[in-house]
């Protein structure tokens, strides 16, 4: 059986058992956590041998695949932490090297395809999103600066975080790319008095944010475009953009920096805000690439920054936020268990099943494998930015410490 030959050699922490369709047990490695799977498929026993990272999830959506003792978190724990194991037998490596030969037309993103890949993750229902995120609606990497913060503080602590690197005045011009339901942008004109355009490809998210700025008191001061941000001609002070880098495709990073640099005016800042790699250049995982986020990539930094070499912009600052997305996940899974049963009215079993299975492994993924998150500055100038840090923690803690404007979110509660 091929695939009790692939745990067989990589299964070095915790413990398997999988029981087959004929009732037929075997156990691999040891220890905790420990996990028993029933497999309920004959052809398993092959296809989950030769393609594990894409077929144990759709074996789990289906339910051809279920968890008899333990937990789903338990399964992909094991696997997350065995990963260089699992990954040393030869076929494993023939479908890496495969993967990585395709991943060019897997991150195929030109206008028009690039809108059709977001609309697919993006354009779902927004009671759904409503009943995972915070009241503010943001769906990137939180920053906890305490292990006791609650989403909705982390999430606010993270757009304070961005605000200090962007060295923002009142009435600048800022463009957001990939603004999301809007709530960044609107954070920073309530907080900082700048002028705000918000582009995005989600059809939902600016019906969202559009429906957000009157409540918000914000109203010529805040606008979001239906618009890929090739497209968009004006020229800005400040550039912001939160988790819509990792949907721009490795081929297209010259086209994204080129942009940049065409958008900002001379001495202008940028801040990029993205998930990354530590390991290296590589590919997005089959399951992730087929069910969640088509068209996708997570970069290693040695692909990115030879990209940026290649303009004229500066890299002043660049920071590693290591745990903290593993810690916004968790939050995030714990809302969506806690809200199953109107998520499954929504769409139905499978579904939840296939977002159980993304929350969770994409959690694990920040705890043991090889993702990361980084903020990087850029600036037109070598003046742009003070020449220490100071600046950025001076104002963080400062707004951190001062009354907070209220905020009026999507559902029409006040927060801070």
């Amino acid at each position: 059986m091929l695939f009790a030959r692939l745990l067989q050699a990589g299964i070095r922490q915790g413990h398997i058992a999988v029981i087959d369709h004929q009732g037929r047990r075997q156990d691999f490695g040891s220890g905790a956590p420990s996990v028993t799977l029933r497999l309920h498929d004959p052809a398993l026993n092959w296809t989950l041998g030769l393609s594990p990272w894409l077929k144990v999830g759709e074996a789990y959506m289906d339910g051809r695949l279920t968890i008899e003792d333990g937990s789903l978190y338990d399964f992909i724990d094991i696997a997350m932490r065995n990963t260089d194991g699992l990954t040393s037998l030869k076929s494993q490596k023939a479908f890496k090297i495969i993967n990585r030969l395709l991943r060019w037309w897997h991150q195929h993103n030109p206008i028009g395809a690039a809108q059709q890949n977001v609309a697919h993750h993006y354009d779902l229902s927004r009671k759904l999103f409503e009943l995972f995120l915070d009241e503010s609606m943001q769906y990137s990497c939180a920053y906890f600066p305490t292990p006791s913060a609650t989403l909705a503080e982390a999430q606010q602590a993270k757009m304070r975080h961005i605000a200090s690197k962007l060295l923002l005045k009142p009435g600048q011009k800022l463009l957001d790319i990939g603004c999301g339901w809007g709530g960044l942008g609107i954070y920073l004109a309530k907080t900082t008095g700048v002028h705000v355009t918000g582009v995005t490809l989600s059809k939902e998210q600016h019906e969202v944010a559009c429906a957000r700025v009157k409540p918000a008191g914000l109203e010529g001061q805040v606008e979001f475009k239906l618009q890929d941000y090739r497209l968009e001609p004006g020229r800005f002070d400040r550039i912001v953009s939160v988790g819509m880098f990792e949907h721009v495709g490795l081929k297209h990073f010259p086209e994204f920096f080129a942009k940049v640099e065409e958008l900002l005016v001379p001495g202008g800042i940028a801040l990029l805000h993205a998930i990354g790699r530590r390991d290296g250049p590589g590919h997005t995982n089959p399951w992730l690439r087929k069910y969640i986020f088509p068209g996708g990539y997570s970069p290693a930094l040695s692909e990115v920054l030879p990209v940026v070499e290649q303009t004229g912009l500066w890299v002043t600052d660049i920071e590693i936020l290591r745990l903290h997305y593993a810690e916004t996940l968790k939050h995030w899974r714990v809302n969506f268990e806690k809200n199953r049963d109107a998520i499954r009215a929504l769409y139905d079993e499978r579904f939840c099943r296939m977002w159980e299975f993304y929350l969770i492994g994409s959690e694990l993924s920040f705890r043991h494998d090889y993702n990361m998150v980084f903020q990087m500055q850029l600036s037109r100038g070598i003046q742009a930015v003070p020449i220490t840090r100071d600046y950025m923690f001076d104002w963080e803690r400062g707004e951190a410490a001062r009354p907070k404007a209220k905020i009026v979110w999507h559902n029409g509660q006040a927060a801070e």
